[in-house]
C-alpha cells in the first residue's frame, strides 16, 4: 500500500498541518478566504511527493557538498546544494543540512504561487520561511533550547526587513551537531540559507577536546547519519564562565564573518544560560534567542 502523506485543517481552522515521514509543516496564510484556500490546495499539491523527489536522491545529499558543482536534480535538492555551497570549501557540509529550510521555501512558493497573499509562513518544524507585504509583520516566540517548552521572548520581523528565513541549530535539535551550543538561531535572507548558516555556528561554538564534553561517532548512535563517523556531541558537563566565554566567541566570529559576508542578516548564540548575539542593530536583533519546535506553534502571532 502506498504511503499516503498527512493534510489537514489544525484545529483553530486557520493553519494547515502537512506531515509525510520527517516532515512535518505547519502553514499559515493571511488574506482573502478565496486566495487563502487556493494557497493552501497549492501547498497541499506540491507537498504530495516532495519526500519521494528527495529520497531519489538522498545518497547524493548525504555526501559533502562540492562548492563548484551540482549534479542533483530536483528543485528542491538543487535549492539545498546551493544553500550548503558558500560553505563546503572551508567546512564538512552535506546538503542535508538545508533540507528543512528549502522544503519550507519550495511550500511557500507554491502557495504564493497560486494566490496574492498579505502575509504567510511556512513552518518545518522551527525553520521557517516568510512572506511579509505592507506592513505585516512576523511575531517569533524565542526558546533557551529547543527541546524545552517555555517562551523566553518574542522577536518581530517587519515586512521592511530583509528576513524571510529563521532557522536554528544546535545540540539540543532534531539533527546532531559537530559543537556545543544549546542553540543557535539565524535570521537570513531565505529559509534555506538560514538552515545551513545555523549549522555551520552551531558547529563552531565549540571546545576542542575538553574532558566534559562527551561525543561520539554520529553513526553509531544513527546508522545512517551523513555525518558518518564524525564525533557528535553526546552531552556537555560543568563550564566555567570562562569556557563558556571562549565558546561562544568562537562562535560569534563564525556569525560575524558570514555576517560580514552577507550570508546572514543575525544570529543569537545560547550556551548554558549565556548569550551572544551578532547582526544588526535592529530593534528585533538584542531580544533575539532561539527558535526551534513544536513550541513556535503557539508562539507565532499575527
Amino acid at each position: 500500500m502506498k504511503r499516503l502523506p498527512q493534510i489537514a485543517l489544525l484545529p483553530d481552522g486557520k493553519r494547515l498541518h502537512l506531515q509525510d515521514g520527517p516532515i512535518d509543516l505547519v502553514v499559515e496564510a493571511n488574506g482573502p478566504e478565496a486566495e487563502v484556500r487556493a494557497a493552501y490546495d497549492a501547498a497541499a499539491r506540491r507537498f504530495i511527493g516532495l519526500l519521494d523527489e528527495l529520497c531519489e536522491e538522498l545518497t547524493t545529499l548525504r555526501q559533502a557538498a562540492d562548492p563548484a558543482r551540482c549534479t542533483l536534480k530536483g528543485v528542491v535538492a538543487r535549492r539545498m546544494h546551493a544553500a550548503v555551497a558558500p560553505f563546503a570549501a572551508d567546512h564538512f557540509i552535506t546538503p542535508m543540512a538545508a533540507v528543512a529550510g528549502s522544503v519550507a521555501e519550495e511550500i511557500l512558493g507554491a502557495m504564493l504561487g497560486a494566490a496574492h497573499l498579505e502575509r504567510a509562513y511556512v513552518n518545518n518544524g522551527g525553520d521557517i520561511a516568510l512572506h511579509l507585504t505592507g506592513g505585516e509583520q512576523f511575531t517569533v516566540g524565542l526558546m533557551d533550547r529547543p527541546d524545552r517548552h517555555g517562551l523566553m521572548r518574542t522577536m518581530v520581523v517587519d515586512a521592511d526587513d530583509p528576513v524571510r528565513g529563521v532557522a536554528t541549530s544546535g545540540r539540543h535539535g532534531r539533527s546532531f551537531s559537530l559543537g556545543i551550543a544549546d542553540a543557535v538561531t539565524v535570521l537570513a535572507r531565505t529559509a534555506s540559507q538560514a538552515d545551513a548558516a545555523a549549522t555551520i555556528i552551531a558547529n563552531a561554538v565549540d571546545l576542542p577536546g575538553h574532558p566534559a564534553i562527551i561525543r561520539c561517532p554520529a553513526n553509531e548512535l544513527q546508522p545512517d547519519s551523513d555525518l558518518g563517523a564524525r564525533l557528535v556531541t553526546c552531552d556537555v558537563g560543568p563550564l566555567t564562565e570562562s569556557e563558556i566565554e571562549a565558546a561562544l566567541g568562537a562562535g560569534a566570529v563564525c556569525a560575524q564573518r558570514l555576517f560580514a559576508a552577507g550570508l546572514i542578516e543575525g544570529a543569537a548564540l545560547r550556551l548554558l544560560g549565556e548569550t551572544r548575539v551578532v547582526g544588526t542593530t535592529g530593534s528585533a536583533m538584542p531580544a533575539l534567542q532561539a527558535v526551534h519546535g513544536s513550541a513556535i506553534e503557539s508562539a507565532v502571532h499575527a
